[in-house]
């Protein structure tokens, strides 16, 4: 219980500074300043895995058959590469939705931050409700399995087909139910015009941001689930990666067209990841290995940008 109210205090103290103190106003955040946030939630994350690894001690000297405290912080870091790792394609739709409505560099932080406290409720709805699936039902690890080689399979033949976020359904279906200005009016969500009140692009591009992420997070949740059905790591895992991935995506989104080749290092992880799902209950794949195959991954997939870019470019 101690360690859960530390980390709901963590993010919610976070969230408090974060709007309240640090970005009370509306400013284009800068590749220095989204460096030092980054590396503050990477840090949180890293401190993190020391509370996890103490936690589990006193659970395994109690029962020595419970999860080892140096397993349960691979599991954890695991969890929350997978996250980081998946949330680089997030931050491709993140990019098109603000270039689509316009959206200006000074108020993208605030779209995000709001984005966030929905992520956060809609994934630990889904984390709940994964955990007890796959608790309650442990077939259901097959089914997870098959759904991530399958989307796995999808993101290879789709990859670099861009949509206009205009032709979305769900932006179709926002103007149908309610008004939509095509105005950007500073920080406003919505404003009044003429007696009637409109949605602003802010607000739209805020709608379709939680939608996509909760899209995202179909992917993500059975992934890390593949890793552990234990609650917390889970959750810690996947919350303190999307607490990062407002200032990951200042940092990364001028270096996108440099790691064109980063999505064939999802493609690998996810089928990867489903594999393990598929085989959890005849195969143990340790998770020394688990780590590996991501961080190789990601780290084939920059070096591949770079190196195939500068072929071209000569």
């Amino acid at each position: 219980m101690i360690v859960w109210t530390t980390l709901i205090l963590v993010v919610v103290v976070a969230l408090i500074l974060d709007l309240g103190v640090f970005n009370r106003k509306p400013h284009e955040i800068k590749t220095k300043e989204a460096a030092i946030w980054t590396s503050v939630w990477v840090a949180c994350a890293i401190f993190f895995s020391g509370i996890i690894y103490l936690s589990f001690q006193n659970d395994w000297i109690a029962n020595p058959t419970n999860l080892t405290p140096t397993n349960a912080v691979l599991k954890y870091v695991t969890g929350y590469l997978i996250e980081l790792s998946l949330s680089v394609d997030n931050i491709f739709i993140i990019a098109l939705i603000f270039s689509s409505f316009a959206i200006p560099k000074k108020y993208q932080h605030e779209v995000l931050f709001y984005g966030v406290l929905g992520a956060i409720v809609f994934r630990a709805l889904m984390i709940f409700f994964g955990v007890a699936l796959i608790t309650k039902f442990s077939w259901m690890i097959y089914v997870f399995g098959v759904f991530l080689i399958l989307t796995a399979l999808k993101m290879l033949f789709t990859h670099g087909k861009e949509k206009d976020v205009k032709d979305f359904k769900i932006y179709k279906w926002i103007k149908k139910v309610y008004p939509v200005s095509t105005t950007v009016y500073n920080d406003k969500f919505f404003i009044k015009k003429g007696g009637i009140k409109f949605a602003t692009p802010l607000f739209v591009a805020l709608i379709i941001i939680e939608l996509t992420d909760i899209l995202f997070a179909i992917d993500s949740i059975p992934a890390i689930l593949a890793i552990t059905a234990d609650p917390f790591i889970v959750f810690s895992s996947n919350i303190l990666a999307i607490m990062g991935l407002r200032s990951m995506y200042f940092l990364i989104v001028g270096m996108l067209d440099k790691f064109r080749y980063i999505s064939y290092s999802l493609v690998v992880i996810l089928a990867f990841v489903g594999i393990k799902m598929i085989i959890s209950h005849h195969v143990e794949i340790p998770e020394w290995l688990s780590l590996g195959v991501i961080v190789m991954s990601l780290a084939g997939g920059m070096a591949a940008s770079k190196l195939i870019r500068k072929t071209v470019a000569e």
